[in-house]
Parts: structure tokens; sequence; C-alpha cells
């Protein structure tokens, strides 16, 4: 942790685009190109990563596998309606607070003050942690868009400079730039100021042959056959307005729910009797029970 000056640029996790393929893949996550480039790019200048796309594509699995083959400690902030400064930032131990101002009942309010207001009694939150961290860290701020208008003003101020203010004890600046990853379902416009200063990135359903590798690096045990009519079942089903199309993570769930059934092929009865493992409201299961078509 340091008082001013300039943090440091670059993260240094990667060297090249092939690398960030390499390394994620060795993590389990097959990046395509677009993403390998992307997050190449974020670490190499320092930008924050926005990240976008419809829920359950790997947006959150992308920060916690840079985390991983960094070598990084991961910090997550998850979002939510309500969230504020004091979840987000740092508040103050007010109970131990409480008690040193009663152990030192002989002391002015001044002398106390000096003492209540300084670093054993601050419980610092995931963004302040983030920025004191000395060690490689990667901040995952999860589903940004869920998080209240006026919590993206608090946001601009770390982003920007990597720094933090804390009034009692003055501006606290980043020794070492983590690695942003903000994730976004878009279910809010997030302000043009926060995008300005992120790099983006939107990530959508993979096609057919990544979602077959993603699906056999996930389910070993999963025969090939097998597993290339789930992903074309899945593609049908994303084709159909449903209210919650299947997402990856339910694509592997469901692999995994083929295998622990011992299924062998894909036929009607076993897809019937499945569906609520990749479908989550009522009337898409009974909408894919009418259209689908297997075999």
């Amino acid at each position: 942790m340091t008082d001013g000056g300039a943090p440091v640029a670059e993260t240094g996790f990667f060297s090249s685009v092939d690398d960030v393929s390499a390394k994620l893949a060795e993590a389990g996550y097959l990046a395509s190109t677009a993403v390998a480039t992307t997050v190449f790019l974020a670490d190499r200048l320092g930008k924050p990563l926005l990240v976008e796309g419809p829920a359950g594509v790997g947006k959150t699995e992308l920060a916690k596998a840079v985390a991983q083959v960094g070598g990084a400690r991961l910090v997550r902030l998850q979002c939510y309606e309500g969230v504020d400064e004091a979840r987000a930032l740092y508040e103050w131990n007010h109970a131990k607070q409480l008690l040193r101002i009663t152990a030192g009942r002989d002391e002015t309010w001044d002398e106390a003050r000096t003492d209540i207001f300084s670093e054993q009694f601050l419980l610092a939150r995931p963004l302040l942690t983030a920025i004191r961290s000395d060690e490689p860290t990667v901040l995952l701020i999860d589903e940004t868009d869920k998080a209240d208008v006026e919590v993206e003003g608090l946001l601009l101020e770390v982003l920007s400079d990597f720094q933090v203010t804390v009034p009692e004890l003055g501006t606290i600046t980043a020794a070492r730039r983590p690695f942003v990853v903000l994730t976004s379902n878009a279910t809010r416009e997030l302000s043009e100021a926060l995008r300005r200063r992120c790099l983006f990135l939107h990530i959508d359903f993979p096609d057919a042959e990544l979602e077959q590798r993603i699906v056999r690096l996930k389910v070993p045990g999963l025969d090939d056959a097998l597993a290339d009519s789930l992903v074309e079942v899945v593609g049908a089903l994303r084709g159909m307005e449903l209210r919650k199309a299947p997402s990856v993570a339910e694509t592997i769930d469901w692999a995994r729910t083929l295998l622990a059934l011992g299924a062998d092929s894909l036929d009607e009865a076993i897809v019937r009797d499945s569906l609520g493992v990749i479908l989550k409201h009522q009337d898409d299961v009974r909408m894919a029970a009418e259209k689908l078509t297997v075999g």
C-alpha cells in the first residue's frame, strides 16, 4: 500500500494471445480468439475488463480462470440491489471502537479519535482489499448491473486511478494494480463513464463445435456421439422463444446427468424426463416437450 504515486500499469499474467489461450485451457477454460485477445490486452494495458452476456456463459468463470493461471488471489464483490459503500469498500469496526473508547475513559476525545480511526479498526471490504493488496490480485465485480446506479460513482474512482480515499486515513493508492473483471447480464444499462474506463468483451453462447469441446473437457466420461447430440438439442432449445435459454453451465449439468443415468443415446423419453436439468420454468418445459424433435 502506498499513499500517492502511480500504480503499476501491468499485471503481467500473460506474454501473448496464444499464451492466454494455452494457460486458460490448462485451467479448464476454452477461450475463443476474441476472448483470449481481449484478456491479453486487459492484462498488458492494465485496463479493467467489462464482460457482458447472458447468464451462464462463463463470465465469472473467466475471472476465476485468470486468477488460477496467474497464481493470483481472487477478490470478489458480488453486486446486488442495495449493496453500498460499506459493503463494497470499507467500514469501521464500531463494536471494537466502542470498547476502545470505554477502556480509555480518562482520555480526551481528540486523543481517542486519533486511535479509533486507525488501521486496526478498519474493516476492508472487496474494493479496498484489492487496492491494498501487494500480491497479484484479480478483482471480480460480479453482476455489476444488479448494483444501484450510485455504486457506479464509487467504481469510477476506483477504476480511474486505482485509489480510494478514506477521510480519516487519506488517499490509498494501489502498489500493484489488480486485474479487474466486471461482469454484467445487461439487465440494466451501465453508464458510459464506466464503460469508457473498461475494455469490452461480449460472451455469447458458444457455437456447436466449441460447446462440444467444452462438454468433452468438463465431462470426459461422456460418449462423443452423445455429447454431439446433447449440444445439438441444446442449440435447438436456444432457438425457441423460452423464458430462459439453457446456459453452458446447464449444458454441462445435463451431460453429467446423462452420464449418471447411464444413457448411451438421446431419445424422447430420457430428454422428457431430464428437461428440468436445463430448463427452469414450466412454460419452457411444456414448449420444449411440444416442439422438440429428437432423433
